[in-house]
């Protein structure tokens, strides 16, 4: 009898979760029905609500391909690190552009990155919003500059401080 009591018990718990999950489970989501039924000639990534379309942007994302280092230097000692990944955002068929000019591309956005520390964007509260516009409106400029109209934005997809 002391063996078959917690079998009996399990098994009654597992009835009940079943039963449980079987009348609490929510309801069918509704069918969405054309009124004026199947209408030719449209994109059928409109009506996917699991295809993201973006009629009006035209762009892809570049990501740079190493990280960023950047030495936080305080009395003349590095105190902490930070690195830095960054993707572009460009307008389609400008990938290999971007990756063209991409040694160029380092060494400018190196140095806005070394006058934000400098300035001690990295300090504190380094990942509040308004010091992180700033850093990508100055990233923005700079890519503008060496690629032209083309760059829409600049993205930090990583950012991590490392204390020393």
């Amino acid at each position: 009898m002391g063996k078959i009591f917690p079998i009996v018990l399990a098994l009654i718990g597992l009835a009940a979760g079943g039963g449980a999950g079987y009348f609490l489970k929510p309801p069918p989501a509704p069918e969405i029905v054309n009124p004026c039924g199947d209408v030719g000639g449209e994109d059928d990534s409109q009506s996917d609500p699991d295809v993201i379309a973006h009629a009006d942007v035209d762009s892809e994302f570049v990501k740079i391909n190493n990280q960023f280092v950047i030495p936080i230097v305080n009395d003349e000692k590095v105190t902490a690190l930070v690195v830095l990944s960054l993707s572009l955002e460009v307008s389609t068929g400008n990938r290999e552009a971007v990756y063209q000019r991409e040694p160029k591309l380092r060494d400018e956005f190196l140095q806005v990155m070394f006058n934000h520390a400098n300035t001690g964007g990295f300090d504190g509260v380094f990942t509040q919003t308004s010091r992180l516009t700033n850093l990508r409106r100055a990233l923005r400029e700079v890519a503008t500059s060496i690629l032209g109209a083309v760059v829409h934005d600049v993205l930090v997809t990583n950012i991590v401080r490392q204390d020393q």
